[in-house]
């Protein structure tokens, strides 16, 4: 990948946003803040026009919750396609956290972690994609 130098010319407000949002996020520099943002943008118009993305979803739950373990196996069933693996981990006695790794179409996953998140039981629950490609 070759790097290509140009020149922005931006408001002084707005560079002042730019600048704390390398602050806030860490950045090393100016030019990783804006590589990133337009990361961002182009995973979310993959999103809107239902292109294939990769992602995660994270999920908090009691695992005591009744049929909620059988449910969640059902659905991740259903979606195999999408399901790249999965990993459980225990909190505590109780809570358990698990991390399934996607890809598929944007709007399936959406579909995927919606279903799961609504699930009785579930104290929390993330979709995070990102491109594929």
């Amino acid at each position: 990948m070759s790097i290509v130098r140009f020149g922005v010319s931006l408001e002084k407000e707005l560079m002042e946003v730019l600048d704390k949002y390398v602050k806030d996020n860490h950045f090393t520099n100016r030019s990783q803040a804006i590589r990133n943002l337009i990361n961002k943008n182009t995973v979310t118009s993959k999103w809107q026009c239902n292109n294939i993305v990769a992602g995660s979803i994270t999920l908090v739950y009691d695992h005591h919750k009744r049929d909620l373990l059988t449910k969640l196996m059902d659905l991740q069933h259903d979606y195999h396609e999408e399901i790249l693996s999965s990993q459980h981990f225990h909190l505590d006695k109780d809570l358990c956290l698990e991390i399934i790794a996607v890809k598929g179409k944007a709007v399936k996953l959406t579909e995927l972690a919606d279903k799961l998140i609504a699930l009785k039981g579930m104290q929390h629950g993330k979709l995070t994609m990102t491109r594929a490609s």
